[in-house]
């Protein structure tokens, strides 16, 4: 199994990310959706797994919200949904 590197949260602004070829947003949007409520209501996190033109990495945070096309994290740090690889709370 390949280790995939964690990241911190205000370190992806410096990533190049990438779309990922394993995506299936209507999987992941009900996830997702999940994931803000948990986030919103709970305080809880998620790890979610985005793709890099170095390879997945992993961020375990707070979703904020979700929009069309993008997550959105602290910070106004977004992630794009094609980039998606996993995402698990």
């Amino acid at each position: 199994m390949i280790s995939i590197e964690l990241v911190e949260k205000d370190h992806i602004k410096y990533l190049n990310i990438i779309d990922s070829k394993n995506i299936n947003l209507h999987e992941f949007k009900s996830k997702l959706e999940d994931a803000q409520r948990l986030g919103n209501e709970f305080k809880s996190k998620a790890n979610i797994t985005f793709n890099t033109t170095i390879g997945p990495k992993r961020v375990y945070t707070t979703v904020w919200s979700v929009t069309e096309k993008y997550i959105q994290l602290k910070n106004n740090i977004h992630i794009p949904l094609a980039s998606l690889i996993d995402i698990d709370y």
